[in-house]
């Protein structure tokens, strides 16, 4: 995989999504989360094309591995034999031959550790992003609930100075309409700082419930992974 590939995957699954809810935010508008979300749709594929290429050269390498390891131990028992049966000279031959299997079939070896590693890597990144992606997605949604909750309390607060007027003239039924009005903003107040409240509760929640989703998706993968592989 690419190092630009990687620095850019590795900085969308280390980007905090508290200062991402922050800034959405700041500019009553969910436009920084769409763009975050495009980019993460943008990379993981990228990174899923990447992992099957990788993932096809781990299966190249295990394959040529396995051919000269086992070629190597058929050679083996043939020196064996030929030494019984007095074949020296064949013996020689063959034992030069098995030396060059032996060292082929270490450098596949070693190559096909190094691929898998990488390829487990890749893996373990796209779950990660995955889970990041669906979090924001998510919280998208809540988040636009609460800015355009945010944006009718701004509307109310521009009535404000009007009640204020209104409430000096004098006029009793002006005055409990007044604070009628100014009791439903109270309301919206409380509903508004409670629904702020309630993003960053559903934020921590959310990305500890894809922590332990994507923990046991780990586990899974090892777990039976390594059960295929013994079959």
């Amino acid at each position: 995989m690419a190092p630009s590939l990687l620095q850019k995957i590795q900085t969308l699954i280390s980007a905090n999504l508290h200062s991402i809810v922050d800034k959405a935010l700041e500019d009553s508008s969910v436009q920084v989360m769409d763009e975050y979300i495009r980019q993460v749709e943008r990379n993981l594929e990228a990174l899923e094309d990447s992992a099957a290429t990788v993932g096809g050269t781990v299966r190249t390498l295990k394959r040529k591995y396995q051919e000269f390891a086992d070629a190597a131990e058929k050679l083996d028992r043939d020196i064996d034999t030929l030494i019984v049966q007095g074949r020296d000279d064949l013996a020689a031959r063959a034992q030069a031959e098995l030396n060059t299997k032996q060292e082929l079939a270490q450098e596949y070896y070693e190559q096909w550790q190094d691929q898998e590693g990488q390829y487990q890597k890749m893996l373990d990144m796209r779950s990660k992003l995955e889970t990041k992606l669906t979090t924001v997605r998510q919280e998208r949604e809540h988040l636009r609930s609460l800015i355009e909750l945010a944006k009718a309390k701004e509307v109310t607060r521009k009535t404000i100075g009007s009640l204020d007027a209104l409430a000096n003239t004098g006029d009793s039924e002006i005055d409990s309409l007044a604070d009628s009005i100014r009791a439903r903003i109270d309301q919206e107040d409380a509903r508004l700082e409670m629904a702020t409240q309630n993003i960053a509760d559903q934020i921590d929640e959310a990305v500890r419930g894809n922590e332990i989703e994507r923990q046991l998706e780990e586990r899974r993968r090892r777990l039976l992974g390594s059960s295929d592989e013994n079959k």
